[in-house]
């Protein structure tokens, strides 16, 4: 055995008694505290501010256009590096080794798509919602009702990951029972977009960020600190203590067709995920578009480098078995990896940061979801546009209400499953329902209404469908002996499916007035709007 990797084997498990004996984990954390405090007085103070400037529908669902590309790239990096990068990956990287990765390397791939497919497009053709450019050509009442039945599924799933984080982190901080926790964090959450909109919420995405980034590369510093700044050292103690196996596929993923199939729902879904696609409408124009996507994507890579450190640290000086009796789905890792390498305090401000991280996605995703209940079915398929701008933010306010209630409940029924296992099933749904839609409708000439309808409702149906009969919820949760479906992550199945069910309804109907107006999308998809 290596000499300096056998001397740092000697000390793990003293440093995973250490924990076992003396984790903070679950009892009153001052110092957690009184960053939670603080985060909130300064996200409660651009609440304030945000809500003071909030006078029109525009505000509030796209900040007056007003955001700049610097600014969106770190909002919209705050909007993706949610729970379940941060507390997901690296409990799953602690606890199954390597295959951790996909999650990091399928959430950043999906950028260039976003980059290259989907940025200008929507900028351009867009108001609000993504369902602005699908319904840009096509019939706006099924389109719009399709689009949100999509957009509300991707949307709660996405919101269960995250109030199953926050309710461990609050539970961490304060000693409350996760119930209590995960009310408190849906009260926090309403605040926020009921008052402040998208205004407060890019702000407090932009805030989150920095403190995130800030946050995981001090503790990925202070690991690699152990292994002489060399993560090939970190991998070689990991391997040495749990075996080879913890740097080869297969622990995690063991069937490569669950593989393909998380892969592509992961990179795929990035593109037809409402809360990020969004965000695209609070910048000027396109080239500020395409320019926060770049800004995003660094921001996002660097990130995701470091929670492979921390996922293999807290293999190494915590050890799974401590992780998992902490929290069994391993999501309390980094945390705990905090508080070996800190101790109570730096636990507390690494929970507080999470917290942050958790909030401002909640916020994110509340407010695409009443932007699809409020401008896409009611303003749009309910009132035929006709209603005032008071109205539309009432209604707007009511589906924040609605929805928070509904993450509560769900963050409840689903309490102990891996944060990071559950985004990747709104990707899914993401990928399936929404992003084979919005190629079709763009650039696909004889897409038809009833082609991208059916393409968007078989999308979603089948992936939520499929996701039943998965393992994931007949095995985990059901506690069933045997799934009649073989998949974790349906997205090989419902992705190609969503395709040909647009493709051959389209082929096999006529819409004359959508293949009329495929001229104009085009042009102004290239050169914006007129004006």
């Amino acid at each position: 055995m290596n000499a300096p990797v056998h001397a740092l084997l000697q000390a793990v498990p003293a440093a995973g008694d250490s924990v076992r004996r003396a984790t903070q984990i679950g009892e009153p954390n001052a110092v957690a505290m009184g960053f939670f405090f603080v985060f909130i007085a300064i996200t409660l103070g651009i609440t304030y501010w945000a809500a003071k400037k909030t006078r029109t529908t525009e505000d509030f669902y796209a900040a007056g256009r007003s955001i700049s590309a610097g600014q969106n790239g770190f909002a919209l990096a705050g909007d993706y590096m949610s729970a379940a990068s941060f507390l997901g990956i690296a409990g799953l990287v602690s606890t199954t080794g390597f295959d951790g990765l996909i999650y990091s390397t399928g959430w950043l791939v999906g950028w260039p798509v976003v980059l290259f497919l989907i940025a200008e497009p929507l900028r351009n053709l867009g108001k609000y919602t993504f369902a602005d450019v699908v319904a840009a050509r096509l019939r706006q009442t099924p389109v719009r009702i399709a689009a949100a039945i999509g957009t509300l599924a991707t949307v709660i799933f996405y919101l269960i990951a995250q109030m199953v984080g926050a309710g461990g982190l609050i539970k961490l901080m304060f000693g409350l029972t996760y119930e209590t926790a995960i009310v408190v964090v849906g009260m926090a959450m309403i605040a926020y977009v009921l008052f402040g909109g998208m205004i407060a919420t890019t702000w407090v995405q932009i805030v989150k960020a920095v403190l995130l980034l800030g946050g995981a590369t001090i503790l990925a510093v202070m690991v690699l600190s152990r292994f002489g700044f060399s993560p090939l050292a970190l991998f070689r103690a990991a391997a040495e203590r749990y075996g080879d196996g913890v740097l080869a596929p297969g622990k995690l993923v063991a069937n490569p067709m669950d593989a393909v199939s998380l892969g592509m729902a992961l990179m795929f879904g990035t593109a037809g995920l409402p809360h990020i696609l969004m965000r695209f409408y609070t910048v000027p124009d396109a080239q500020a578009a395409r320019k926060s996507v770049f800004y995003a994507t660094g921001l996002i890579g660097f990130f995701y480098l470091m929670t492979f450190i921390l996922g293999f640290g807290a293999m190494v000086l915590v050890t799974p078995e401590v992780i998992t009796s902490v929290d069994k789905g391993g999501n309390m890792a980094a945390p705990l990896l905090a508080e070996s390498l800190g101790g109570t305090p730096f636990l507390g401000f690494i929970a507080a940061v999470a917290f942050a991280t958790i909030l401002a996605v909640v916020a994110g995703l509340t407010l695409s979801g009443a932007a699809a209940l409020s401008h896409d079915l009611w303003v749009s398929v309910a009132k035929k546009g006709e209603a005032t701008p008071i109205e539309q933010l009432r209604v707007a306010r009511i589906s924040t209400v609605a929805l928070g209630v509904i993450a509560v409940l769900l963050g409840i029924l689903f309490k102990g499953q891996n944060v990071a296992f559950m985004v990747s099933l709104a990707f899914a749904i993401a990928a399936s329902a929404n992003f084979p839609a919005l190629l079709l409708s763009i650039f696909w000439r004889r897409c038809t209404t009833l082609g991208v309808v059916t393409s968007m409702l078989v999308g979603t149906i089948s992936t939520l469908l499929l996701i039943y009969l998965s393992p994931t919820i007949q095995i985990d949760i059901l506690k069933h002996d045997a799934a009649l479906f073989p998949l974790k992550n349906p997205a090989l199945i419902t992705i190609p499916l969503s395709f040909a069910v647009g493709i051959v309804v389209s082929l096999l109907t006529s819409d004359p007035e959508a293949s009329a107006k495929f001229a104009q999308v085009e042009r102004q998809v290239h050169l914006g709007a007129k004006g």
